[in-house]
């Protein structure tokens, strides 16, 4: 495989105790992170997702922990952060079906996006890509694609330059033609996500494959139903539980595709997708040296 470095795989968070004598020593607990880097060249920090909370502002990175994080890892490493929440959903969460929506007044903020790259600044020459996370957009949020890409692009217009940017989107008939064309035209990175129901990435793929932007592409490996993998596993992340041999095979020859095409691929690996992060990380590193 041509242009190695373009490919940079890593899990999504690191904060596990269950990953001791797999690439942890147990001297590592006061900083997993600085063992973590010695092993992979990137990692999705998810944790400031989580932002949006009824009658409170958007809750922020602390940047004493982004200069923490910015200090643990080498000059070469790369984070891929998730935008909070506050920003990609439409609406407050309930939890009540019946209830009607509460819109989020933070959705598309320019004002919080900038304080959250403001917090982000010690690890500013670290970050790879900045991801945008949305939801499953029923009728009642967004009426339709058209839609959702004219708030979008109206949001870019007035986002920093020199970042760079990469979609999630959970409507799988939002994955056609316009919504590749857009991402090209706009220099956007797309993530593939494989689980929570939306198609295959293959397939996906190998669909558009003339349509992912040239700069970056994501592939964000989650399993179809966390829920019983914390079961299976009870949260102990030590061993495959849940083989996925023939899919990996498959989805080493879209990256190994996309590389071979110059464009820089993340691969963030989750636990829930086999049983175990690092694992599934041996069985790609192997199946690509082939």
């Amino acid at each position: 495989m041509h242009n190695k470095n373009l490919l940079k795989i890593g899990t999504s968070s690191w904060k596990y105790d269950s990953w001791i004598g797999l690439i942890y020593s147990e001297q590592a607990k006061g900083n997993y992170l600085r063992e973590y880097a010695q092993h992979y060249s990137t990692v999705e920090i998810d944790q400031w997702f989580w932002s949006l909370f009824p009658e409170k502002a958007p809750k922020l990175p602390d940047s004493r922990i982004a200069q923490e994080y910015n200090a643990s890892v080498p000059d070469t490493f790369k984070f891929s952060v998730k935008v909070p929440n506050s920003i990609t959903l439409t609406h407050y969460y309930s939890h009540d079906k019946e209830a009607s929506l509460k819109e989020n007044p933070y959705f598309f903020s320019h004002d919080v996006f900038a304080e959250f790259l403001d917090r982000l600044s010690p690890m500013r020459d670290k970050l790879g890509p900045i991801l945008f996370q949305f939801e499953y957009l029923n009728r009642q949020k967004m009426s339709n694609q058209g839609e959702f890409l004219e708030k979008l692009e109206r949001f870019l217009g007035g986002c920093p330059q020199g970042y760079t940017y990469a979609i999630e989107i959970r409507n799988p008939n939002y994955l056609n033609k316009e919504y590749f064309g857009f991402l090209q035209s706009h220099g956007l990175g797309h993530v593939f996500l494989q689980g929570y129901y939306m198609p295959q990435i293959i397939e996906i793929y190998d669909k558009y494959r003339d349509y992912p932007a040239d700069d970056v592409t994501v592939i964000r490996l989650h399993g179809p139903d966390r829920k019983e993998m914390e079961e299976r596993t009870q949260k102990r992340w030590d061993k495959i539980v849940s083989p996925k041999d023939l899919e990996l095979q498959e989805i080493c020859r879209m990256m190994k595709g996309l590389v071979e095409r110059g464009v820089e691929v993340y691969v963030n690996v989750n636990n829930h997708y086999e049983g175990s992060a690092p694992r599934t990380i041996e069985k790609i590193q192997a199946i690509i040296k082939e």
